[in-house]
């Protein structure tokens, strides 16, 4: 159901077809028409939406702004959805919804149910997510958990939005971080076995990785000692690689996050794809082989500086594998669009992705590039420096352990991504309006609370008369409601999904407000049904912003 959206297109049709007529009535100069654009006033007072286009004519024609709005408006036929067409200084034209519309939104939005807020948008674009992607060498931590709750939250949003939506993690296990995991997960090993043997200097010397060495000695035994070292290093390799990516999937199920592809770098090299891709640029005359090592000229294509590809010691950079990647996303897979969520430190690998793309032939713009700032844990006034179960990293592990899944999503959805944040740990725990997850699970609670009293007291709203609805207060919930359609569409506009965050707490406002103005269940019999009918819609809103966020809607807290 997207009524609100279909109510925006006419008001966007009403104005270009009045101005049309005032232009062949000559009371406006054939000039040619700016894109006409409709937002929500400032202030409430204005309406419900208002164009700014008369501002934009003034110029062209010769007119003051307040003069050419009055004449558009003269123009604007009256229309069921729209009670009101208003003028104000210095031209703005001012629509205001109608009563009677709003309300009869309510039993719109009880049919749709679950599906409330679905939109044609994305009319099956084909998208694909690719986030988190940590090097599968340790535990995933804090930022790297939100990086996981955007990408997992935009997806659902952009299925929302009409868009056929893939999420992958790129599991990078080729190149010396992983070759350098291994080492350092035999060296683990040995010692494991009492066998004195050194870390190497470039190792990880974290805490889990005695840990997964104890793991793998308890489950496997010492066959790994009898063989020789490499092979040993490889094989003891890959069973570590394996847990530790079973240990990330564990983590992101507990955050609500799932994905439909688990892709693997080192298939990039093992079926050729790589290979394939640079000889295309070699072709295209992108490749340049210098100081004994190869590099992608991307000079050539603008950047202010050329780019390795194979190292002087003949091993691929991890910029290596991304050309291939994205070369397999946009060319063998065929996505129409490639959404990449990166932390903070691959601001400066973006120009040079879309620059080899341009290369390749494909549309840079087909990649659209989230960067992800850092995340700051504190409680209250103190900053949470070092895990306190490991001297080491934040874990986003600990971080579930003690606040749970919904608080951590809606904290990281809380911000946009570009924005470093604030967690407070405490605040994220507390029972009260101070918590904005609290505040917002609590709203639909209260609602569920309000139809088991009416079931209780055996009242059947289903008759209810919603024209009952004529508070301020219950056309404010509505309205807040009925926008449920234009965020997601702005989320697939602008692909940032807090905007669902901010627009859960001013739904949720909009219904504790109302609950504290008008009582539901009163002596009024009518007027309690067309209440719980509003009671029952502003729940399904709710419990669809809350799940489109990966949210559960609780029924009592």
């Amino acid at each position: 159901m997207n009524g609100i959206l279909a109510v925006k297109n006419s008001i966007i049709s009403l104005i270009s077809e009045a101005v049309a007529q005032a232009q062949q009535t000559g009371k406006l100069p054939a000039v040619s028409v700016p894109a006409i654009l409709i937002e929500h006033p400032q202030n409430q007072q204005h309406g419900d939406y208002a164009s700014g286009l008369p501002l934009k004519m003034a110029r062209a024609t010769g007119m003051r702004p307040i003069d050419i709005a009055g004449i558009i408006a003269g123009f604007i036929p009256a229309i069921p959805e729209i009670k009101s067409v208003t003028v104000a200084p210095p031209g703005f034209l001012n629509f205001t919804l109608s009563d009677a519309w709003i309300t009869e939104q309510v039993e719109a939005v009880i049919a749709s149910g679950e599906c409330y807020g679905n939109i044609d948008h994305g009319k099956g674009k084909k998208v694909q997510i690719e986030y988190v992607s940590a090097n599968p060498t340790g535990p995933i931590h804090v930022g790297h958990g939100r990086g996981a709750v955007l990408g997992s939250s935009l997806a659902l949003e952009l299925k929302a939005a009409g868009f056929d939506v893939q999420q992958e993690y790129y599991v990078n296990d080729a190149g010396n971080q992983v070759m350098s995991f291994k080492r350092s997960l035999y060296t683990r090993y040995l010692q494991q076995l009492g066998i004195d043997a050194e870390m190497p200097a470039e190792g990880y010397f974290g805490h889990y990785m005695i840990d997964l060495a104890r793991d793998i000695l308890q489950e496997e035994g010492d066959r790994f000692h009898e063989m020789p070292a490499d092979d040993a290093i490889e094989q003891l390799g890959i069973v570590g690689l394996r847990k530790m990516l079973d240990l990330i999937r564990t983590d992101l199920n507990r955050l609500g996050v799932t994905f439909d592809r688990w892709f693997s770098e080192q298939s990039l090299y093992d079926s050729g794809e790589f290979a394939g891709v640079l000889e295309m640029l070699k072709k295209a005359g992108y490749v340049a082989e210098k100081e004994g090592a190869v590099w992608f000229t991307s000079t050539a294509l603008g950047e202010s500086k050329d780019n390795v590809i194979i190292r002087t010691d003949g091993t691929p950079t991890y910029f290596a594998s991304d050309i291939a990647y994205h070369y397999d996303k946009f060319v063998r897979r065929g996505f129409d669009l490639g959404i990449n969520i990166w932390g903070a430190d691959h601001q400066g690998h973006v120009s040079r992705m879309k620059a080899v793309l341009q290369a390749l032939g494909i549309d840079p713009a087909r990649l659209h590039v989230i960067i992800s700032q850092l995340v700051t844990l504190r409680r209250g006034e103190e900053l949470v420096r070092l895990s306190k179960r490991t001297g080491e990293i934040i874990t986003l592990s600990e971080v579930l352990d003690e606040v749970g899944s919904d608080a951590c999503r809606f904290n990281f959805l809380g911000r946009s991504a570009d924005s470093q944040m604030d967690f407070d740990l405490e605040l994220a725990k507390k029972q009260s309006s101070e918590n904005p997850v609290y505040y917002v699970q609590y709203a639909h609670a209260r609602i569920c609370s309000i139809i088991g009293l009416a079931r209780d007291r055996e009242i059947d709203y289903t008759d209810g008369d919603v024209t009952k609805l004529v508070e301020p207060a219950e056309l404010e919930l509505l309205r807040k409601m009925l926008l449920l359609p234009e965020v997601i569409a702005q989320v697939a506009d602008t692909f940032e999904p807090h905007h669902l965050a901010y627009y859960a707490q001013v739904l949720a406002n909009a219904f504790h407000l109302f609950y504290k103005d008008c009582r539901v269940v009163s002596a009024d019999l009518c007027l309690s049904k067309a209440r719980l009918k509003l009671a029952v819609a502003a729940r399904t809103v709710l419990a669809r912003t809350l799940h489109l966020m990966g949210m559960s809607a609780p029924e009592c807290m």
